[in-house]
């Protein structure tokens, strides 16, 4: 205390201060701290350091602060330095210090990528997975690159639905800041669609709305198909479709509330529930068309319209119309003019009315249609399916029909069409942007029949051949006694017209069986051609050239039969006229549908016939559930120039046409050898009622069925006709072999109509449709032969 007292810097006050500062430090000490701030903020930068680079040079680090030498030092541009040299990616760590003198930037560099490495990787090879990382070699690594790399290989992993998959970047460190980047990968299991689910239908089933989507559920035997991958691309694909086929069917006011997907607790399948919400059935009311354009007289346009009063609403008819009269109204000098429909909804009566507003639209020109998108299918292919072409005049409405029939093809995932300025005010371009799909497909199958045991099928086909458009399977199928081999090729848009032409190769093999005592072979081959006549009449043209032959027949087989062997050609031309108005492809409980067609034979070849048949369908809805289903159809060939028609030309038919009898069970027979030896006409009829199992859950695919089935086969041919005789004639016997050999037939040959009752149970199995039916014969010939129980797979009619 007295050294204090003796301080020269101010005695007793200096003290009193020292003191006073000493008391209460605490109060000062953030003021202590703050100052250096304040001066140093104040103080000019004479110097900017930099430590810590070994690749970057100073003066690049310098270029990316926010102040130079000579700047009064300021915290505010200190921060905003160090963000500006983390965003160059070049440095995992920045500090800026304050010195006596200046600042010193210190800095720790990003390693450099020596290499990029996939482990675990099976299902995705190594190139698609290099074109979708962003770290490369000789680039610089950042954690937040890597964790982007990591997501954009998941993402690749979940287009193949691989949604367990796991990636783990590692890094290993080398000398010189390099380091190798592997990522390690767990790609799981493929994470399939294990169930698609509806709620709120009531017209149509889920096994029956499952046929209109793209999405397929996981079963045994379609683990090679990309349809039971969930995609969510493609469930926004397969929400529209439902969509439009409500629209189709009637339900103007359908609406799919929602398509949602949902993984199981394992990750290992995904549940897909789609929300429907179907409204009422409406009909078309009255139809008319108006027109504000000079020129266009509105009566001779109906007979372009598809839609019809007093019919079921069809939003497919409607558009179609609008695309009709567009087209007609355009060649006739007016390509500007538009056509718009009008609705009027009655909703008591449950009908719309329709009126087609002709008008004038703007003129405007389309400059210029980009394709985007397409890797593999042709431009050409997407362009001729728009009715538009650069240089003609923009309509709406024709753009929004192509795009249409661009989803239709089944090519795309999506299509999106996007139009945009050109380069004048009357000109527009149009974008259309795709996202392609897998359109190959390879599937299989096995199962059991009664009439022919095992039976199997591979079948591989191809809906978009070569990017080109065209169709083309491959078919093998067959069982112990039978083997058969097809090939057929389509060009939907031949010469590039509404035209559908293509050629069918098929060789088919039949084996000696109990119902069969003789082996038989076709090999041959057909052209064809269709086109639409009307919406949703078809006609189609064919030519056919085969060769025929029956061999190893059994030496107890019938005299028909053993005269018949041998081997010929036929050559034919044939005309087939289709009417489809049903309201599914698959499984319909509405509609009907006709086909009728005509062959003749004799277009050189070594036969001469003319064959006509027919066929008619007819479903109607009873309930939301039950189905009444009919059916007629008959055939009949007749030789000319007199010919008589081979053997193998005849029709044959048994279980398949009236259950309750076997194969080749009815009709013309020798009753000495017990052998069918075919007809020359037949028909049946069939009334069938379809319903669901009420304790069968709708997911299992099963209903049931009762029927009634009637009809004959008679008029056996000419040549089985000419042999002798030799009913009560005693055959002759060859002890050497113990057969018994007759020089005659003994024909028994009835127009009477056989008739059986059953019932039927059909399911939708993973192995494809299957049927079992038992049926009772009420009336039949004593020769004919019965069968009560018949399975195989379902004939759907």
């Amino acid at each position: 205390m007295p050294k204090i007292g003796m301080c020269k810097s101010g005695g007793w006050h200096v003290i009193l201060v020292a003191a006073a500062a000493f008391c209460a430090v605490s109060v000062v000490e953030p003021v202590l701290v703050a100052a250096p701030t304040a001066h140093a903020q104040g103080a000019t930068i004479r110097e900017i350091r930099v430590a810590g680079n070994r690749r970057v040079e100073p003066e690049t680090v310098r270029s990316y602060l926010k102040f130079n030498v000579g700047d009064v030092y300021d915290p505010g541009k200190v921060d905003q330095s160090i963000k500006s040299l983390f965003a160059t990616s070049l440095f995992s760590d920045v500090r800026i210090d304050r010195e006596p003198t200046g600042v010193l930037v210190t800095v720790v560099e990003n390693p450099v990528i020596n290499q990029v490495a996939f482990e675990g990787n099976s299902e995705a090879d190594k190139d698609t997975l290099l074109a979708e990382v962003q770290l490369k070699p000789r680039s610089v690594f950042t954690r937040a690159r890597a964790q982007a790399d990591v997501q954009r290989i998941l993402d690749v992993y979940r287009r193949q639905g691989r949604f367990a998959a796991v990636v783990d970047p590692k890094l290993i460190e080398l000398d010189n800041n390099r380091v190798n980047v592997v990522f390690e990968i767990n790609e799981g299991a493929a994470t399939k669609v294990k169930a698609i689910n509806f709620i709120g239908n009531r017209a149509f089933s889920d096994s029956q709305l499952r046929d209109i989507i793209t999405t397929t559920q996981s079963s045994l035997f379609d683990f090679i198909k990309g349809t039971n991958i969930y995609d969510p691309d493609r469930l926004s694909l397969d929400r529209e479709l439902l969509r439009q086929y409500y629209l189709r069917n009637g339900y103007a006011d359908a609406r799919i509330v929602s398509a949602g997907a949902e993984l199981d607790r394992d990750g290992s399948g995904f549940y897909i529930t789609f929300v429907i919400d179907e409204g009422e059935v409406f009909k078309f009311g009255t139809v008319e068309i108006e027109s504000s354009v000079a020129g266009v007289d509105p009566k001779k346009l109906y007979g372009e319209l598809f839609s019809v009063g007093g019919t079921t609403f069809n939003q497919s008819q409607l558009d179609k119309s609008v695309e009709r009269l567009t087209l007609t109204v355009s060649e006739q000098g007016l390509p500007f003019a538009r056509v718009r429909p009008r609705a009027a909804r009655d909703a008591a009566g449950r009908i719309i009315n329709v009126t087609y507003l002709v008008d004038e639209g703007p003129h405007i020109y389309i400059e210029r249609i980009n394709v985007i998108g397409n890797v593999r299918t042709r431009d050409y292919v997407i362009r001729r399916e728009f009715r538009l072409a650069e240089g003609d005049a923009f309509n709406p409405q024709m753009v929004d029909k192509a795009k249409k029939r661009l989803q239709g093809l089944g090519f795309f995932k999506t299509v999106e069409i996007k139009r945009r300025p050109g380069s004048a005010p009357d000109r527009v371009i149009l974008d259309v942007e795709l996202v392609e799909q897998s359109t190959g497909e390879l599937s299989f199958g096995a199962g059991y029949s009664t009439s022919e045991g095992l039976i199997g099928d591979v079948t591989i086909s191809e809906r978009n051949l070569l990017g080109r458009g065209q169709y083309l399977r491959l078919r093998l199928s067959g069982s112990a006694q039978r083997q058969q081999i097809d090939l057929s090729f389509t060009e939907p848009r031949f010469l590039d017209r509404n035209l559908a032409a293509g050629f069918d190769l098929f060789h088919k093999l039949t084996q000696v069986s109990t119902y069969q005592q003789f082996a038989t072979r076709t090999t041959g081959g057909s052209l064809r051609i269709g086109f639409p006549i009307a919406e949703n009449l078809w006609l189609v043209n064919s030519y056919s050239l085969s060769n025929n032959e029956i061999s190893d027949v059994a030496a107890s087989a019938s005299r028909a039969i053993q005269e018949a062997k041998g081997t010929y050609w036929t050559s034919s031309v044939g005309t087939s006229l289709t009417y489809d108005a049903r309201n599914h492809p698959k499984t319909p409980t509405s509609g009907y549908f006709f086909q009728g067609g005509v062959e003749f034979a004799g277009v050189g070849g070594d036969v001469q016939y003319i064959r006509l048949s027919a066929e008619g369908r007819y479903y109607y809805p009873i309930t939301e559930k039950i189905t009444f289903v009919g059916r007629a159809i008959g055939g009949h060939i007749e030789g000319w120039g007199g010919q008589d028609v081979r053997l193998l030309d005849l029709y044959y038919k048994g279980g398949e046409t009236i259950r309750g009898f076997y194969m080749s069970g009815f009709g013309p027979r020798d009753t000495l050898t017990n052998d069918a030896v075919g007809g020359d006409t037949f028909w049946s009829t069939t009334a069938e009622l379809r319903f669901p199992f009420p304790l069968i859950p709708d997911d299992l695919g099963m209903s049931g069925a009762v029927f009634a089935d009637a009809g004959s086969l008679f008029g056996a041919g000419a040549g089985v006709k000419k042999l002798p005789n030799s009913c009560g004639q005693p055959g002759v016997y060859n002890p050497g072999t113990g057969i018994t050999t007759w020089q005659g037939v003994c024909l028994a040959d009835s127009a009477a109509i056989r008739a059986s009752v059953g019932f039927g149970i059909l399911w939708n199995s993973p192995l494809g449709p299957l049927r079992l039916d038992i049926a009772k014969a009420l009336l039949k010939e004593s020769y004919d032969k019965e069968q009560l129980i018949r399975f195989g797979a379902s004939t759907r009619f």
